[in-house]
């Protein structure tokens, strides 16, 4: 069946549903058991080095196919991970130290993580440069 069709279309569009329900109830959970300034800093990090490792994965040995890419990053990940929530965190936490580790936590520690994944693909491509 070719990749235009609208069963496989329609078959992407439920796999990225089924993607984002897992990622949004799994951030759900975090944010029961942490404060959510951590849980929210957990998520976009744990994201980060997903994303960073699905990203040099494709580009260093190709293992995941095209579909679970796009149910893992479209799906999974962007509903697991949170923009809108670091932003109105960091907007609301009025104690100028809490602004500056939100901001840190997320962006620093979230390229960290992409860093880290990019040495796991590289790891699973055996590559050591």
């Amino acid at each position: 069946m070719a990749t235009d069709h609208p069963l496989v279309r329609l078959e992407t569009l439920a796999l990225i549903g089924i993607g984002g329900f897992a990622g949004s109830n799994l951030r759900f959970f975090a944010l029961g058991q942490l404060s959510d300034v951590q849980a929210v800093i957990l998520v976009n990090v744990l994201g980060s080095l997903a994303l960073g490792f699905l990203l040099y994965e494709a580009k260093y040995s190709g293992l995941v196919d095209q579909t679970s890419r796009l149910l893992f990053t479209t799906g999974f990940l962007s509903s697991l991970t949170t923009y809108s929530t670091f932003a109105l965190q960091t907007a609301t936490a009025g104690d100028p130290l809490l602004t500056i580790g939100i901001v840190a936590g997320n962006y620093g520690i979230g390229f960290v993580g992409v860093l880290g994944g990019r040495e796991l693909a590289r790891a699973l491509r055996g590559d050591e440069s």
